[in-house]
Formats: C-alpha cells, sequence, structure tokens
C-alpha cells in the first residue's frame, strides 16, 4: 500500500471519535439490565453500579482492579491517538486509587485500506503511555475490522480499604475536577477542520497517576474518571450508585482553550448531545442557565480527569455532595 502516512487522516475513517463513540449511556444501560447481582465473596466492585473496573480481593491487603477501554481515532496523528487510548484505558485503574501493572493491546484494523505501518504507530504510542505509568505492554488480539479501533484491557493492584468507588460518596464534601473539559468539541472540530489544538491533546495523554495518588493519599473513597458520559453524566452516576445529591458552581469548572469558540462555531459532538438528554431528568439547574453551558458540562471526554469526592491538594473545588435530593446534580 504505498499511501503517504502523512496523508492520511485517520478520523475520516470511523463514524465517532474517541469516547464520544460510546453506546449511549441510556442505551447502554438497558442492554445490561438484569445482568448485575452477580455474588462472589471475594469480588468488592462488579458490576452492579457501573463503575469504572472491577476489584478483585486476592488476600487481606492486595487487591486486583482489571478494566478495558478502546475507541475509534480521536485525531489524525496515529501515535498521537495511540497514546491518548493508552492513557484513557489506563484510567479506570486510576479512578479506582490503584496502580497499573500492565496492559495488552487491542486492536481493529482495516487491514485492505489502511497499512501496517501507521498500526505500528499506534501500538509505539501506546507503548510509550504505558512505559511511563510502569505498566509494561506484556500482549495483545487483533481482528481485521471496517474501522480503525484500538485500545487497551489493563490490570492493576490496590489495597482493599484504599479502592476509590462510585457508591461510596458521603454528604458534606467537596467535589474535586482534576483536569478541564471540552475535548469533545475540540476534537469534533479537528475531525471536520484539521486544526489541531495542543492544550487537548495535553490533557489527554496526562495519565492520572499523580491525581490518583494524592486523592489516595487525602483519604478518598469515592471517586469517577471523566469520559464518555461528560462531567455530569459521571457525576449523575456517582451521585445516584452513593445516593446522596450533589451541587456544582459552572464557573468553578475549567475549560480547555478552544472551548469557548468550539461552541459558538456549532462543533458539538451528537455523543454530547445525548449526554445531556440522557441525564436531563436529573438535573436541578439555576433560572438562565443556557443549553449551551450545559452542552459543555455535559460534553463527551476522552482521557479525562478524575471526579473525586473530597479535596485534593492542588485541583479545583467544583461544588459539594449534599444529603438533599439523591441521584440528582444542582447546576448553579
Amino acid at each position: 500500500m504505498n499511501i503517504p502516512l502523512s496523508s492520511i487522516q485517520l478520523t475520516g475513517y470511523a463514524h465517532g471519535g474517541g469516547c464520544a463513540c460510546k453506546i449511549p449511556p441510556g442505551e447502554l444501560e438497558e442492554a445490561v439490565r438484569g445482568l448485575t447481582g452477580q455474588t462472589h465473596e471475594n469480588v468488592l466492585v462488579g458490576l452492579d453500579d457501573g463503575d469504572d473496573a472491577a476489584a478483585v480481593r486476592i488476600t487481606d491487603d492486595l487487591a486486583v482492579i482489571s478494566t478495558a477501554d478502546f475507541f475509534t481515532p480521536v485525531v489524525n496523528d496515529a501515535y498521537t491517538w495511540g497514546a491518548i487510548a493508552a492513557a484513557n484505558a489506563l484510567s479506570d485503574v486510576y479512578a479506582m486509587g490503584g496502580t497499573p501493572v500492565t496492559a495488552i493491546n487491542l486492536v481493529g484494523w482495516p487491514r485492505s485500506e489502511l497499512p501496517l505501518e501507521l498500526l505500528t504507530e499506534v501500538l509505539r504510542g501506546g507503548m510509550d503511555i504505558a512505559e511511563r505509568a510502569g505498566a509494561p505492554v506484556t500482549g495483545g488480539h487483533s481482528i481485521d475490522s471496517p474501522e480503525p479501533t484500538y485500545g487497551m484491557a489493563a490490570t492493576g493492584i490496590a489495597h482493599p480499604d484504599k479502592l476509590m468507588r462510585n457508591d461510596a460518596a458521603e454528604a458534606g464534601l467537596p467535589i474535586t475536577l482534576t483536569k478541564p473539559i471540552g475535548v469533545g468539541l475540540l476534537n469534533n472540530r479537528h475531525k471536520q477542520t484539521g486544526e489541531v489544538f495542543e492544550a487537548a491533546i495535553t490533557t489527554m495523554t496526562t495519565l492520572n497517576k499523580d491525581a490518583a495518588e494524592e486523592a489516595v493519599a487525602a483519604r478518598a473513597k469515592a471517586a469517577t474518571d471523566v469520559t464518555g458520559f461528560g462531567l455530569l453524566g459521571h457525576l449523575y452516576k456517582m451521585m445516584r450508585a452513593s445516593r446522596v445529591g450533589a451541587v456544582i458552581d459552572h464557573t468553578k469548572v475549567p475549560h480547555i482553550d478552544g472551548v469557548t469558540e468550539a461552541l459558538r462555531d456549532g462543533y458539538i459532538p451528537g455523543g454530547s448531545r445525548r449526554n445531556l438528554d440522557w441525564v436531563r431528568p436529573h438535573l436541578n439547574v439555576a433560572d438562565g442557565f443556557s443549553e449551551d453551558e450545559l452542552i459543555v458540562l455535559a460534553d463527551a471526554q476522552t482521557s479525562g480527569g478524575l471526579l473525586v469526592v473530597g479535596e485534593v491538594p492542588g485541583y479545583p473545588v467544583i461544588g459539594e455532595t449534599v444529603a438533599e435530593h439523591p441521584g440528582t446534580v444542582t447546576v448553579r
């Protein structure tokens, strides 16, 4: 195949990009309805509350964390896509308060459409991020597929008593967000125009390692990472699982540079609109709050930050948990 690698626009080979190509949250919950309730004495975190990863007790002081994440291209550069996908997959381990120890590649590749040299760059990007996390890539699986797809299955470890989970939030605590939001809007603009947003790439390739370690050191018990269901969607899931409510101040939520312009120019991903439609019945929104402001809060993120119930030094507090209106998010 004699296609110059630099001329290939990877995002053009997929109907969606990054975590915005997830099955919509409402549809996914319907699909897995009735599959919960499995019981095993050593399963600490399983299917019941849709947490970021599974956790299984091995010994009194060791739990194994298991997760997988993959998606279609979110940027056109192959190496960068691989790095973003790896950081995103490893984020689920960090969201549980764990340390990644190994990862395996998950690949779907249209071998008749795209050169394998490009796949090599994707895998190299993923391997470099895994190396940075201290989690060697030890294997993988690949298939010939209509769309390019890449991600990882990751394994981590944690102390059973120090797990952060999405059903452990308590009322009366601050809510911390460790990365700015808006990559869904910027990635959609990138796909349609080819513009590159370095600030978005930087945040997507930044591991949640430091944030997770600081959250565990602060004795946080509840956390999740902000990915395809957006800030509002993931916060709602955590509040619903924990049976408490949340109040957030939208002026405290940091945005990536360029998000306001992307919103103004209409580069709104379909996944972000679906997120808002799904979570809207569970929102209390202050009068005068615009639809555009809600869209940003529901924007489908890829490799987003951690949403921690508790104060994490060095990161912005965007709200607090409350006892009132359990399973509801109030936006003001």
